[in-house]
């Protein structure tokens, strides 16, 4: 009996290709850095209200300080919200209330009233950020023209309930 599932039918990555100028797909983003909306690669800051488990997925062209600053005074109230993020410089000055996590120095979250909660993180967004990388993932072939739309669909989505000890 012989095994069909050992028959090579794709060539390893260490095999050259056959045509030079018919290069293989690159494997994941090479580049470095935010994207943008031209080079494939556009941003999507997404705003996630604890309180009131609202998620807003925004898709940008470029992801600069000046379109956070707008994106923040939309979707974030000034009176009485911290906002918590990492230590991009696109994040500075943007809200009165604004804490960060310094992912650099190996901090992901900190307890900044000493209550011994670690209120002050960026995990809520990164995780939903994730998500929604899931979601797209079966629309990769029309991810530009239809992100808009598929964001909205998971943002309708209701936020899960974490009931936590006391």
């Amino acid at each position: 009996m012989q095994r069909t599932s050992s028959t090579r039918t794709w060539g390893e990555k260490s095999d050259r290709h056959a045509d030079p100028a018919d290069p293989p797909r690159r494997r994941a983003n090479k580049r470095r850095g935010h994207g943008t909306f031209a080079n494939d690669r556009p941003p999507i800051f997404s705003v996630v209200i604890r309180d009131t488990e609202e998620i807003r997925y925004v898709v940008c062209d470029q992801a600069t300080k000046d379109t956070c600053r707008a994106i923040v005074a939309t979707y974030v109230p000034a009176d009485g919200t911290i906002f918590s993020t990492d230590e991009w410089y696109g994040y500075h000055d943007v809200h009165p209330a604004h804490q960060t996590v310094r992912h650099d120095y190996h901090e992901w979250a900190r307890d900044a009233d000493g209550d011994g909660q670690r209120e002050v993180h960026c995990n809520t967004c990164e995780g939903w950020g994730s998500a929604l990388r899931t979601f797209l993932g079966c629309f990769t072939a029309s991810t530009k023209p239809i992100l808009p739309a598929t964001s909205r669909c998971l943002r309708l989505s209701p936020m899960p309930s974490v009931s936590r000890p006391t």
